[in-house]
């Protein structure tokens, strides 16, 4: 896991485009999405991970999914929608930055969705 702070050029701490935004949190497109719409909701305080967020920034994170879901419904009705944070490097997590993914999800995008987020452990998707 690439443990990128501010002073270091961490991609969730540097200036970017954001698309919505509240006091604690930011909201900003995926730039290399896995559907069209792909949210990356993010602390503005550079914390590692969800379990070092403060209550309050846990709130406006899912505050800002909530409005995600609301520009998404509007911009690119997606049919559903899937919610993820990793969490360290064995659960894929790649940038020590708390950041948690609003991917919509549209019909055909994947052959059989069931099991969603089981998908993690492809072999365990299915049941």
């Amino acid at each position: 896991m690439k443990d990128h702070g501010p002073e270091t050029g961490c991609p969730f701490c540097v200036a970017a485009e954001s698309v919505l935004s509240n006091p604690l949190a930011l909201a900003r497109f995926d730039r290399y999405p896995v559907n069209p719409g792909h949210l990356l909701v993010h602390t503005r305080r550079h914390v590692a991970t969800y379990f070092e967020a403060t209550q309050a920034e846990r709130a406006a994170l899912f505050e800002l999914i909530d409005a995600g879901k609301a520009l998404h419904d509007e911009r690119f009705q997606p049919a559903g929608y899937n919610i993820g944070i990793n969490v360290g490097a064995a659960a894929g997590q790649t940038i020590a930055h708390l950041h948690v993914h609003l991917i919509p999800r549209y019909p055909g995008d994947v052959a059989d969705p069931r099991g969603g987020v089981r998908g993690v452990i492809p072999e365990k998707q299915k049941y």
